[in-house]
């Protein structure tokens, strides 16, 4: 049976201070699809100038740092910031409870926001 249950980081509790990078992480949803299985729904504010310059993969971490799970955005997101996407049918580890998901931004990288999201039981 699928939750219902999700858990909305907004990006209220982001201080503005902490959006120093590229492409920030703002907020997230995440849902408990099944089993160790769950889908997550990301917000990202990036500074986006066309395709030389933009947010273009969101990554879910676990504790250890390890990429849970990628999604590729394959366009600039200019004129809608910010942005949300989801990442879904991430395989979680036993045990692990909490992951962090991040944002890419080409050229710049990993430089922004980061978001410790507590994964629903």
């Amino acid at each position: 049976m699928r939750s219902a249950i999700a858990f909305l980081f907004a990006s209220l509790c982001v201080s503005p201070v902490a959006l120093a990078g590229e492409a920030d992480v703002i907020g997230a949803t995440v849902e408990h699809r099944t089993g160790r299985i769950y889908d997550f729904d990301v917000t990202v504010r990036s500074q986006e100038t066309g395709w030389d310059r933009y947010a273009d993969r969101i990554e879910v971490l676990g504790p250890d740092g390890k990429v849970l799970s990628t999604r590729v955005l394959e366009h600039p997101h200019e004129q809608e910031q910010p942005f949300t996407r989801d990442v879904t049918g991430v395989d979680v580890p036993r045990g692990i409870t909490e992951v962090t998901i991040r944002a890419h931004h080409k050229p710049a990288g990993y430089d922004g926001a980061t978001l410790r999201v507590t994964l629903p039981r």
